[in-house]
């Protein structure tokens, strides 16, 4: 096929076997919602580039604040040092989570933010003299990332198949249902019988790589009661569910009950590039407010805090709380609720649900639902054919477009998965 590449010899690319036949298709350019090809075809972006792009390819805003503040200043060490980026930012950053929090630690995407919230939920215990509060809790079927830490919550999985015996022990609980919250809390109880459960870490409504799992408010609400009453600090890891992802502002901020920690990324620079916050409320931050030297907390990368990130990331956050941005979220909200209505109805449609601008589409074939359900590679080239990026996970196929896209553009996405389903 013509938008193949035959001579691309030296990049390893994520996910992706070493045997795979299929070359990577060669991108020219990006606007708004297209991706342009070299060969000259033109694809929508219903995934919002790995549920980065919130607010459409080449955003002149952003685009504009990127140079501006790297002609001003593009980076300098953090440790020592600071800038008005940074501080702006983080000012922010706490103001639009409603200042449930008190310190923002800055990293370099998804994994690192957990693994920052993860390290700082033990260490506060360590801190505070209770050693032995040491176990970890996180949900069945989460993904938290690839570094160890965020392998390790995600349990043994054929994902991490080689790394299995070097992750560190993990409760799992079952992914909540009406059905399987009250053995969540019993769970949650039992295992904290001893006062040894220091945090539970959770994807806080929607699941993405487990298959875009959706599970409700009240669910939520009541595993992080029972965390509350249990002494058990809570780690939300907000990477994908963020910055209006779920509908609200943040997933796990409309509940009764606040997380303590929660980690941020994908979404926070509006797509253009790579950066992480991990947000801690103030009892948190107290224990490492001391003249002890050893209750500092140890971490950091070489680019953290990053002028130009955190300058992109500030104007994405303005962005995202204009009235344009907000409304374009409930009406593509309104579109999927729509489309719903319809898909749900297919034969080979097992099932169909939407959770604010996220569309997931589980489709039945014979076999589980997984990643590694077979008919992965037929829903991804039949949406290739029809130029539209969607990246099945397993057998569900799914659309978490950009804020920008047209009623047009969601359209043909949803014809296009009809279509599929009807060649399948």
């Amino acid at each position: 096929m013509s938008w193949l590449i035959k001579d691309e010899k030296y990049l390893w690319h994520p996910f992706t076997s070493l045997q795979e036949k299929k070359m990577p298709l060669l991108v020219k350019k990006a606007k708004d919602c297209t991706i342009y090809l070299e060969n000259g075809d033109e694809l929508i972006d219903a995934v919002s580039s790995w549920w980065t792009n919130i607010h459409g390819h080449g955003n002149e805003e952003l685009v504009k604040v990127l140079t501006d503040q790297a002609q001003n200043l593009d980076h300098v060490i953090f440790a020592g040092f600071t800038h008005k980026p940074a501080i702006s930012l983080a000012e922010n950053l706490l103001r639009i989570t409603g200042y449930s929090f008190s310190k923002v630690f800055l990293s370099d995407d998804g994994s690192t933010a957990v693994e920052v919230g993860l390290k700082i939920a033990l260490q506060y215990w360590s801190n505070i003299g209770q050693t032995n509060k040491t176990k970890v809790l996180a949900l069945e079927g989460g993904y938290h990332g690839d570094t160890f830490g965020a392998m390790s919550l995600a349990g043994k999985s054929d994902f991490f198949k080689a790394f299995n015996d070097k992750f560190f022990e993990v409760n799992s609980l079952p992914f909540p249902t009406e059905e399987s919250i009250d053995e969540i809390e019993a769970l949650i109880i039992k295992l904290n019988e001893s006062e040894t459960v220091a945090c539970i870490i959770i994807e806080p409504l929607l699941q993405g790589s487990a298959g875009m799992r959706m599970y409700s408010k009240y669910l939520l609400n009541r595993i992080f009661e029972v965390c509350k009453k249990q002494n058990i600090l809570i780690v939300a890891d907000e990477v994908l569910t963020g910055f209006g992802r779920t509908g609200e502002l943040f997933a796990s901020l409309h509940q009764t009950v606040k997380p303590d920690i929660i980690a941020l990324s994908k979404g926070i620079t509006g797509g253009l590039l790579p950066f992480g916050a991990t947000l801690i409320n103030q009892k948190v931050v107290a224990a490492f407010d001391s003249n002890d030297k050893l209750k500092t907390f140890f971490h950091g990368h070489s680019y953290t805090g990053n002028a130009i990130c955190c300058a992109v990331a500030l104007k994405s956050l303005e962005l995202l709380e204009r009235n344009a941005c907000t409304e374009n979220r409930q009406r593509i909200h309104l579109a999927h609720l729509n489309a719903q209505n319809h898909i749900r109805k297919h034969a080979k449609v097992k099932d169909c649900r939407v959770l604010g601008t996220v569309l997931a589409v589980e489709i039945e074939n014979g076999e589980s639902s997984s990643y590694f359900n077979n008919i992965r590679d037929l829903l991804y080239d039949g949406a290739i054919a029809k130029k539209v990026l969607l990246r099945p996970l397993g057998n569900v196929i799914y659309t978490i477009p950009p804020y920008i896209i047209t009623n047009e553009e969601l359209d043909v996405i949803y014809k296009v998965i009809a279509e599929i389903l009807d060649e399948i």
